[in-house]
């Protein structure tokens, strides 16, 4: 039972660092973005491209930081002009985005599954209660308690993430008094997109690269993101660990509705709290 609900907690967390950019995101810019799964698997793709050169620490670290250059580009590209646009123009430019990240990294790698390995350090297994556990699944969740972390850190102690807490309540009134909300929403962009190349990274030792990747993890991502609450990031970390643990049971317990179980735990959820597990900006 222990080991089947680590396990809940390694997709939760990988759920978590992924999930947490779309959080970001629709905070800042109001735009759900559909091409969010594609930028995860253009992460791992980079991650491991550069891996073949670098090793698996150097695939990370230029994943992160050619996913925040690719999210500053597609900033001022998409999403700055997308912002005051209809939910539904939305929902295509995007969902158009990320059919086109998935033709091109097929194009570039081919159709077949690539399987990245992890690092000589973390490639073993420890015992935990008397059962074998890999220690690269420990540290996916050290990721993701690395990730939060971090980001509440910045979220409450810093002075810009103080704007973008209340920018992600009320981005008029921030703008109104002073507070420059493009450059503002630019960083943001940019810090979620490298969490999509950081996600992608981690995973790939994990689950194997297909482009198609990204469209299967996204779904259960938009749940975490509304079952949290929408611009709510501890929100977005206690439904994705909640999640994790459903998809999870589901898959030991109920395989044949495991698909529908998130499903499920986030209805439950929005019935009880139609806001969500916790309010915006918290």
């Amino acid at each position: 039972m222990l080991i089947l609900v680590l396990n809940g907690l390694v997709y939760g967390s990988l759920l978590y660092v992924l999930s947490v950019g779309l959080v970001l995101i629709f905070g800042l810019r109001r735009v759900t973005n559909f091409a969010h799964g594609g930028l995860y698997m253009v992460g791992a793709y980079l991650g491991y491209a550069a891996s073949t050169l670098w090793g698996f620490w150097g695939g990370l670290v230029a994943s992160i930081f050619g996913l925040a250059l690719l999210g500053i580009a597609l900033d001022r590209l998409i999403f700055r002009p997308l912002q005051n646009h209809d939910p539904i123009s939305t929902i295509l430019v995007t969902f158009g985005l990320l059919l086109v990240l998935e033709d091109g990294v097929r194009t570039l790698f081919g159709k077949d599954f690539i399987l990245m390995q992890p690092p000589p350090l973390l490639n073993g297994v420890v015992k935990m209660l008397g059962s074998p556990f890999p220690i690269y699944r420990l540290f996916i969740i050290a990721v993701a308690i690395v990730v939060a972390a971090g980001l509440a850190t910045w979220l409450r102690r810093s002075r810009v993430g103080l704007f973008v807490r209340a920018a992600s309540v009320d981005p008029v009134t921030t703008g109104i008094q002073g507070v420059d909300t493009e450059r503002l929403s630019l960083l943001v962009v940019a810090r979620s997109t490298s969490l999509a190349g950081l996600a992608g990274v981690v995973s790939a030792p994990l689950l194997a690269l297909s482009p198609s990747m990204g469209g299967f993890i996204l779904i259960e991502c938009f749940v975490v993101v509304v079952t949290g609450g929408l611009s709510s990031f501890t929100g977005a970390f206690v439904a994705a660990m909640l999640i994790g643990q459903a998809h999870n049971l589901g898959v030991a317990y109920f395989p044949a509705l495991a698909s529908l179980i998130p499903l499920l735990v986030m209805s439950a959820v929005l019935i009880a709290r139609p806001e969500g597990l916790v309010k915006a900006g918290r």
